[in-house]
């Protein structure tokens, strides 16, 4: 089966084109490289340099499609040009080839070619002066390295160029690849962030106007009834007034506003009084030490978030508040009724403890919800355990 060698290059073909007709052209005019004279001219006359030339010149159309292809055949060429007249041209066309072998070659050609070209320049330089004795014979050498190993050596650094310019590229690109899924990133954790945000600051409110609406609704108690509007009315101004503080800093991007302030441990005492005003019957047992402000923003919320899960869905009975501090942890629980309640409940979406699984892992710390049996029976348990030690991850 015949092998298909590959379509040449447009490029190619005007090298191949243009070095033929300048190979004939020479031809034409009778301009040889050597006289007939010489001893190693074995072929003499006009006829004979056309071979080497038009196979040298159907070489040039593989220069880079099959560069080692057109190496191997142009270097029986050059050899039968060199026991004839010789043609300038067929010699140009030769250096084109080593150079194209290098250049576009596989990176083992690549690297391989030099190196011989270089052992046959220095064997071409050293063996003809030592047989002949003669500063002609030098020459031998300076021709066969201009002929191999200088095309070659220029084909090596071109190639070492557009390499090193090519990983520059893909670093660049890289580098940008990484920008943007940091960027991304950073966006998701921030949107993240809001979230768990606006959910904890607003949930809390709308649970308790849910609850006391329902109750208002569905007791036919004027007493009752002006309670439960007063407790709405008081949790949705302060609902309020969280969102216009949430919005104010998410529209305001030139820093000129001052930063709203993060609740901290000291607020427990006022969220425990709201969820009583609220109806549950909340007992808190805190001590602590020093906390750094991430994670006692944490703590604070995750208190919030229990707090208000117990509101819309525990059942009669206490709630239990705790915090304490020891060997170098935070450890923060809450307890409530686990079971039937009598009252109206609140509709959930799961997105609190999410939100509270999620403060307790960027602190590297630790969360558990769920169901626990104790002495007075079945209790909903929230437990997070959070590092306070400084130089922890932010």
């Amino acid at each position: 089966m015949a092998v298909r060698l590959p379509r040449p290059r447009r490029f190619d073909v005007y090298v191949a084109l243009g070095g033929l007709l300048g190979g004939l052209l020479l031809w034409g005019v009778g301009l040889a490289t050597r006289p007939h004279t010489e001893p190693y001219v074995i072929l003499p006359g006009r006829w004979p340099l056309l071979l080497p030339l038009v196979v040298m010149a159907g070489c040039e159309l593989l220069r880079r499609s099959a560069p080692r292809v057109a190496l191997l055949i142009g270097t029986p060429a050059l050899v039968l040009d060199l026991v004839t007249q010789g043609n300038l041209v067929t010699f140009l066309m030769y250096t084109d080839l080593m150079y194209a072998a290098v250049l576009y070659g596989p990176p083992s050609s690549a690297h391989r070619i030099p190196r011989i070209t270089g052992l046959l320049t220095v064997a071409g330089t050293v063996v003809p002066f030592a047989v002949w004795r003669e500063p002609e014979a030098l020459l031998i050498g300076v021709l066969t390295g201009l002929v191999t190993f200088g095309p070659a050596a220029t084909g090596l650094i071109v190639r070492n160029h557009r390499d090193a310019a090519e990983a520059a590229r893909l670093r660049a690109e890289q580098t940008a690849l990484l920008a943007e899924m940091d960027r991304a990133q950073a966006v998701t954790a921030e949107r993240a962030r809001m979230a768990r945000e606006l959910h904890d600051m607003v949930a809390n409110h709308l649970s308790a106007i849910a609850i006391h609406s329902t109750a208002a609704l569905s007791l036919d108690d004027p007493k009752t009834s002006q309670d439960a509007l007063s407790v709405i009315r008081e949790n949705s101004v302060e609902g309020l007034a969280e969102m216009r503080r949430l919005i104010g800093i998410l529209r305001d991007s030139s820093g000129d506003t001052e930063p709203v302030a993060a609740p901290t441990l000291d607020g427990l005492g006022a969220l425990v009084e709201g969820a009583r005003s609220n109806g549950l019957d909340v007992t808190l047992d805190a001590t602590w030490g020093t906390v750094p402000a991430p994670v006692e923003l944490a703590a604070y919320r995750i208190v919030q978030e229990s707090l208000t899960n117990a509101l819309k869905h525990a059942g009669p009975g206490r709630v239990a508040v705790s915090l304490a501090q020891r060997d170098g942890l935070l450890t923060v629980a809450v307890t409530s009724p686990y079971g039937d309640r009598d009252g109206p409940g609140a509709p959930g979406s799961g997105a609190g403890l999410v939100g509270m699984r999620e403060r307790a892992a960027l602190l590297d710390g630790t969360f558990e919800a769920g169901p626990e049996d104790s002495p007075d029976g079945k209790i909903w348990a929230v437990r997070a355990t959070l590092p306070v030690t400084e130089g922890e991850p932010e």
